[in-house]
């Protein structure tokens, strides 16, 4: 779970002749992830595409333009289908011109219909002012404009315009539109146009019509209906061709990218004039399933070595063991040793980069993430900083372990921790995204042990099961106690305490692995020396005048408070070690890397970070307390903080002092069985009471940024960087045709 799964490096050699059948079984096996010759091998070059290449490309490009226009999504057809490719050229065909016409008429119709929306925005205006078409354009002498604007100062701009003889303003009734006209004096060399200069006025076109334009406001807004009526005959078309070929459309696309995968895959290849080389990552334990299958389908006529066999110990992602011992056969400028009928033999670059004996392309090698069914949704979450680097421990097993658990901790309800299984469950089960059906099944481990701590606090939906049957929870979370609270923020710190070691003992073991002993206690032994000290020193008794009676002492809350199991503290000489190890981890440090000591607070800050795990456990228990107080109300005696869910409205001054009285104990007083309330305040409150407890629902899931921010900040930081390649075979899992 922590190691990625081994890979070995392969490289399968042989004659052009048989390059095709290599590329078919190398697909069909799904296994091979390919390292892309570089092009540094003398006599080597990159391969080229197979013949067919580009007719497949562009009957692909084709095939995805037309599952665009129709819209067609994986959700939208029946997988189990039979589909007959037969005739495929012909078929596409059809549908290309089929759609093609469709869109052409759509693309028509729509450029009408915005057309018609235009030219009725204009007529609506132009009905609006009463006048005929005919009387707004067409004149020698008189100038007319109609438009939007303010009427009183066009007015008041053309009294004043000398060069303007006469003129009528006509406004609408229902808007501000406005027609001009003005006899400009016939010396004039300005027009009607050059007086509204400066006045808020915007003119449109007149169209040359005649007529009323109210019945062409009718017109053309019955001519929208019949293009809204072909838009939508045109929609049903393609809906019932979507409906009829999305199988077939879905199917070509899946073999045409096969096709197109298999086509291109010699430009990843090197290759001379009679001889080829691929190389490619796979699986170590599948490495003799693939000789064996190549042994089967082509026969001896490849050369198939396994070149490295991945180890976790390098920097930059691996260390390479050679498997082979023997010398690679070399030829000569890169052409292959003999070329004959009967023989094929496997051929080797003399030039590039070697590794031992053999000639290779350099590349890290793709990761694996090893992890059982329960622990691989949270890959999602390790994904989302970056895929593991081969060298790296896979955090997503520490994420399965403690994530949920500081979520459960902080959430801690029965109700909440319910209804997050269910909303974890319901994403799971309806979306068929890998990426999305992971986040749901993460919510459901958040939900069950949201649901776990409920039952340790005794909670639903905030109220306190345990006081129905007379007993007390397991653990409280300190709404209404100091000592819980105070207990939290420790068992918090301790967390964290605890979970920073385990980041920087991951470091540790890489850094010894990949660099050795000096890094790694320079670079990471100081900090585990520092961490441990100073907090060593903090729970130990030296000092302990200066320290809070709760943390160290006989009064201690690890010793006699609610989880008290008697630990006072380290003994005074642990304080002073522990001082001493801060001491010695810093001078450490500095003698490496010295400009990181100006961090060397970090173990005491990282480790207080994990107090938001109390912080947002009370805000929480809080935010439910309100929203119940509200509703229930609540009282309070010599034995603590109690709701009136049980004695409103017969409440009586014996029971104790009333905080709050409720909304459910206002109005009329009726009895359920044990359970008085008031029936109005009841049924008004309802909503009150479910919204509030909505809200909290809501926001309690903030916690899971807060501890998520704990994984990816403080914990991650210790040990982790990513940057790793994921592993991608070259193949094809195929799901809408078969071989």
């Amino acid at each position: 779970m922590l190691r990625p799964e081994q890979m070995s490096k392969v490289s399968v050699a042989g004659s052009k002749r048989v390059m095709s059948d290599v590329i078919e079984t190398m697909h069909q096996l799904n296994l091979v992830h390919i390292t892309d010759y570089d092009g540094s091998w003398d006599g080597f070059q990159p391969g080229d595409s197979l013949e067919g290449a580009d007719e497949t490309s562009s009957k692909l490009v084709t095939v995805r333009a037309l599952e665009n226009s129709l819209d067609l999504e994986q959700d939208d057809i029946n997988t189990a289908a039979t589909v007959d490719l037969a005739n495929a050229d012909e078929q596409l065909e059809e549908i290309r011109t089929q759609v093609n016409d469709l869109d052409d008429r759509q693309n028509n119709l729509e450029d009408r219909r915005r057309e018609i929306d235009e030219q009725l925005d204009q007529m609506e205006l132009f009905a609006d002012l009463g006048l005929d078409l005919d009387l707004l354009w067409g004149y020698d002498s008189l100038d007319v404009v109609v438009g939007e604007g303010d009427a009183d100062a066009i007015a008041e701009s053309l009294e004043d315009a000398d060069h303007i003889a006469a003129f009528d303003v006509f406004t609408g009734d229902e808007s501000n539109s406005v027609a001009v006209f003005g006899y400009p004096e016939e010396d004039a060399d300005e027009d009607l146009d050059d007086a509204l200069v400066g006045v808020p006025f915007t003119a449109y076109e007149v169209p040359e019509m005649e007529g009323n334009p109210q019945s062409n406001v009718a017109d053309l807004q019955e001519e929208r209906k019949q293009v809204e009526a072909e838009l939508e005959k045109i929609d049903n078309e393609l809906e019932s061709i979507k409906i009829n070929s999305g199988n077939f459309l879905l199917a070509l696309e899946e073999e045409l990218t096969i096709e197109a995968q298999k086509s291109e895959a010699p430009l990843r290849f090197a290759t001379t004039e009679h001889s080829f080389i691929v190389e490619g990552w796979i699986p170590t334990e599948k490495v003799e399933a693939l000789r064996q299958t190549f042994d089967s389908e082509i026969g001896d006529r490849l050369e198939i070595s396994e070149i490295k066999r991945a180890k976790y110990t390098d920097a930059s992602g691996h260390s390479e063991e050679d498997v082979h011992e023997e010398e690679a056969a070399a030829t000569d400028g890169g052409q292959p040793l003999a070329d004959d009928d009967d023989s094929e033999p496997a051929v080797m670059a003399d030039g590039g980069k070697s590794d031992g004996d053999l000639v290779t392309v350099e590349d890290d090698p793709p990761v694996v993430q090893q992890n059982s069914k329960l622990v691989n949704p949270f890959e999602i979450l390790t994904r989302a900083v970056n895929q593991p680097k081969y060298s790296e421990f896979d955090p997503t097993i520490t994420l399965f372990l403690t994530f949920p658990l500081f979520f459960g901790f902080m959430i801690g309800d029965i109700g909440y921790g319910t209804l997050y299984v269910l909303i974890g469950y319901a994403v799971y089960k309806k979306f068929d995204s890998k990426a999305l059906s992971d986040f749901g099944a993460v919510v459901v481990w958040l939900g069950l042990w949201t649901f776990l701590f409920g039952i340790l606090y005794g909670e639903v939906l905030g109220l306190h099961f345990f006081e129905w049957f007379g007993a007390h929870p397991v653990i409280e979370k300190g709404i209404s106690s100091t000592e819980w609270a105070i207990t939290w923020l420790l068992v918090s710190v301790i967390a964290g305490w605890l979970h920073l070691n385990l980041g920087y003992i991951f470091n540790f073991v890489e850094e010894w692995s990949v660099h050795g002993a000096k890094p790694a206690i320079v670079e990471v032994g100081s900090w585990l020396l520092m961490l441990n000290g100073l907090w060593v020193f903090i729970f130990s008794k030296f000092g302990q005048g200066g320290k809070p009676e709760f943390l160290v002492g006989p009064d201690a809350l690890l010793a006699t408070g609610p989880l008290g199991f008697g630990f006072e503290g380290f003994p005074a000489i642990a304080g002073i070690i522990g001082l001493v190890m801060f001491g010695l981890g810093f001078a450490i440090l500095v003698s490496g890397p010295w400009y990181e000591a100006v961090e060397f607070l970090v173990p005491l800050a990282h480790t207080l970070s994990y107090t938001r795990l109390a912080a947002v456990l009370l805000a929480k228990a809080g935010m439910a307390l309100a929203v119940n107080l509200l509703y229930f109300g609540a009282y309070r005696d010599e034995e603590g903080f109690h709701f009136m869910h049980e004695y409103a409205p017969g409440y009586t001054p014996d029971h104790g002092e009333v905080v709050f009285g409720g909304l459910s104990n206002m109005g009329s007083a009726i009895s359920l069985g044990p359970l008085q309330i008031g029936l109005e305040g009841a049924l008004l409150g309802l909503p009150v009471y479910l919204i509030g407890h909505a809200v909290v629902l809501a926001i309690g899931g903030t916690a899971a940024i807060q501890a998520v921010r704990l994984e990816y900040f403080e914990f991650f930081e210790k040990f982790y960087e990513g940057g790793g390649k994921k592993y991608e075979p070259f193949g094809h899992e195929r799901t809408h045709t078969s071989d």
